[in-house]
């Protein structure tokens, strides 16, 4: 079973910037979709951000020209740099896997915790 390791959350303030990084180890990365979702307190996971085995973008207008989504398929990572934070991305932002043909095939991160103070 694969499992994915997030880190880089934290707590900053407004403004400022945090990157998210999440590593997979038991598999093929180039294989998969992958990008973040969030969470925060009484609201629905959103998709924040993806990216595509052949290194297409897509992000949510929330975080459009704030955040900026990579990955890294020798070492099997993906990032998520977030700059300009604003409070209202204060959520638990979690990491997924999607295998691009075999589409059931999803695998999700921990999660870890963001807060953006005043």
């Amino acid at each position: 079973q694969e499992q994915l390791v997030e880190s880089g959350g934290g707590l900053v303030q407004a403004g400022g910037s945090l990157r998210l990084s999440c590593a997979a180890s038991h598999l093929t990365f180039s294989n998969y979709i992958t990008g973040w979702y969030r969470q925060a307190p009484g609201k629905q996971r959103e998709l924040v951000a993806t990216v595509t085995h052949s290194d297409v973008t897509k992000y949510a207008d929330s975080v459009r020209g704030r955040f900026t989504i990579s990955r890294d398929n020798a070492k099997n990572t993906v990032h998520l740099q977030m700059n300009s934070l604003k409070p209202e991305d204060t959520a638990v932002y979690y990491c997924y896997l999607n295998h691009r043909i075999v589409t059931a095939i999803t695998y999700w991160g921990q999660g870890t915790q963001v807060t953006v103070s005043a």
